[in-house]
Parts: structure tokens; sequence; C-alpha cells
């Protein structure tokens, strides 16, 4: 088996989703199964070097999951030319800054959302990169979840007719932390440190809707700090000063109307964590991260509403579970085979900068939809 190799300098893979999604299940897999097939029948192999401002803890990683490289020299790392590809999980804010600098030089960048915390950034750093030439993507990790596959499928195969809406539902409760430790960083929930849920899960609901339905045309939502007092890793009592809940609407292209409940503070008695269910003529589907169950307008009941009396029908029971059909990968780790493959022979790659910003751009619109009170729509950005 042929073997050509590419080296990844990953910066910010010590915390929890850059550890675990993108070097674990994603680049060392990758690694570890002997690459990514390629179309001249050899096999593209990752040889990342993990980067971090703490030397210590970047070690005691690589050591515990047998990396051989690691530093905390990031200038260093950049200036290797034998590493092509810079991948960043860490800051928000410090990101269109370590970009440009891997973009300056001569890598190719990866990088986790939002790509920045303003808009302005996020346009600047997607037309840098552009004009540098190199290649460059943003996780839509989202879009490779099973469920959302399969809810592409069936738009896909016009299984929904005319499409009409969509509902979705995302959160948990996060323990506030003085009796129960919180099971999310409390910098989360500090509007200064780039905190809150509109920021967060804005983004990933721009590419969703975007490509699981219909282009996001406006927003309507309202931010909500529903808990003003939490505790931190240390068990010191904070502020919570960012929001920790966003009930949004969406206008789609074509009037498909769209809304999404993201809070920190329900109780989950749903499906999974996050639900999706799209409405149209001819059917609907409803999805979770992995399963998807629909229901075709010939097998919709027909219930009657009367309050004097029980329900007596079992909704649940009319929706046929769709199947896998296929073997799903981790969806995390499906978008770095395609990155991979955008860098070594220019396979199809949609998710660059520019869709970034698309993210960075409906996260601000909610924010002034909230403090305004009203429907923002949405400029096409000029990228």
């Amino acid at each position: 088996m042929r073997q050509q190799r590419i080296g990844i300098i990953m910066h910010g893979v010590t915390g929890r989703m850059g550890m675990n999604q993108h070097l674990i299940r994603s680049v060392l897999a990758i690694r570890d199964q002997g690459g990514v097939a390629l179309k001249d029948g050899s096999y593209l192999v990752p040889d990342p070097i993990i980067v971090g401002r703490n030397a210590e803890k970047v070690a005691a990683l690589a050591a515990r999951l047998g990396i051989e490289r690691h530093t905390d020299d990031l200038d260093a790392a950049l200036a290797n030319p034998e590493d092509t590809l810079f991948f960043d999980a860490a800051s928000t804010a410090l990101r269109p800054e370590l970009l440009r600098k891997a973009i300056d030089a001569g890598k190719h960048v990866y990088c986790e959302k939002p790509v920045a915390e303003k808009l302005d950034e996020a346009v600047d750093i997607a037309r840098y990169a552009a004009k540098a030439g190199i290649k460059h993507g943003i996780v839509h990790d989202k879009l490779d979840l099973p469920g959302l596959r399969k809810l592409t499928r069936l738009r896909e195969a016009g299984f929904f007719g005319r499409i009409l809406s969509i509902k979705g539902d995302f959160g948990y409760w996060v323990f506030e932390g003085d009796w129960a430790e919180a099971q999310r960083p409390s910098w989360n929930y500090r509007a200064a440190d780039g905190g809150g849920m509109i920021s967060d899960m804005l983004c990933h609901w721009r590419y969703v809707l975007d490509n699981v339905v219909a282009p996001v045309k406006s927003v309507c939502c309202h931010a909500a700090t529903h808990i003003p007092e939490r505790w931190d890793e240390n068990g010191d009592r904070y502020d919570a000063t960012a929001d920790d809940a966003a009930y949004a609407m969406f206008e789609l292209e074509g009037g498909i109307v769209a809304q999404i409940n993201s809070s920190w503070c329900t109780r989950v008695r749903r499906d999974d964590l996050v639900t999706f269910q799209i409405d149209g003529t001819h059917g609907s589907a409803v999805a979770g991260l992995h399963k998807c169950y629909s229901q075709h307008r010939v097998n919709t009941p027909k219930p009657v509403w009367n309050p004097d009396q029980p329900q007596t029908l079992d909704f649940f029971s009319d929706w046929e579970e769709v199947p896998d059909n296929q073997v799903f990968d981790n969806g995390f780790k499906v978008q770095w085979e395609q990155f991979l493959r955008h860098i070594a022979e220019d396979g199809p790659w949609r998710y660059t900068l520019a869709e970034g910003a698309k993210g960075v751009q409906l996260a601000e619109a909610g924010y002034q939809s909230s403090r305004e009170r009203r429907w923002i729509d949405l400029e096409d950005l000029k990228l």
C-alpha cells in the first residue's frame, strides 16, 4: 500500500472538543486506519504535531496518545515546510490572527467554528485566504450526523413535497456548578470570554438550514440569561453574563418558516439532545443525532380535538424509522477526510471560510434582533 504523508499542525486540541473529536476520533483514527484513499491508489496519512501554550499539558497529552511530535512554539511549528496544514480549535477571539499567521506561512487552514467573533473579521479572513490561494475550510460537523444525512436524503428524494416548516429543539440542563459539577466550561456563560448560546449555536443552525432545507433569509431572535449565577471549575461563584438560551425564528428561501429553541436550561423529554422536524405537503420527518422517523401523508392519522376525553391515539406509533442503508462514520472524521482529499487532489469541498462567515453573520443578526426586538434581513456577503 503506497502512502504519502501530510503534516498537520494541530493547535488548541487539549480542550474537550479538539481532543476528542478532532485529534482522537478524526486525525488519529484516519492515521490508524492507514490514511485517506486517493484516486491514484495511494493513501494520505496524517502526521500530527500538537501545539499549545502549556508545554507540560501538551507533552502529557502526546505521551498518553502516543504522538511523537509536540511543542509550545507555534512560530517554530509554522516555520516547518514539511507540515502543510494548520488546524485551530482554540479561542475564537484569537482565531483570525492565528489563521492569518498560518496563511502567511503558506499553510492550508482548517478550523472550528465560529471563524471569528465579529462579521467584519470573518469576512476579512475569508477574503485573505481566498487571495492567498491556499485551501481553507471550517467544521460543519452536524451535516454528517446520520440523522441529518437521512433528512437530506428524504429531501433529495422529494419525500416532503413542498416544504412548509422546520422545528428544531436543542439543549439540556447544564448544572450550575454549586452542588453538581457543570458539564460545560465556565467561559461559555461569560460574555467577555466569548460565551453565549447565540454565538455558539446560530453558526451551526445557519449551515444546517442552508444545506439541509433552504438558505436563510432573515431571523427574529430572543436571547435570555435564565440563570444569572454559576460556579466555575474551581468552585468559585461568578456572574453568568452570557445568554444561556435563544429562541429564534428564521425565514428561509421559498417562504419556509423555521423555529429553533436552543437552551442550556431545559430538561430533555424528546428523542435526543437535538431534534429537527421537517413538515411538507406530502410528508414529515423528525431526526435526532442518529435516528430519523418519517410519516407520509397516506400514513397520517386524522385526530379530532376533544379536550373532554383522554387522547386514545398513540402518535408515535404512526411514524416509521428511516433505515441506515449504509455505515455512517463519525461526522468530524468524515469532513476531515473530505478536506484532506481537497488538499491532496482538489476533491470537492464546500465548507470554506466564506461559509463560516455566513454563520457569524447569522449570530450577529440574532443578537441585533434580540436587542432591537425585530426581524433582521440577511444581506448577501460579498466574498
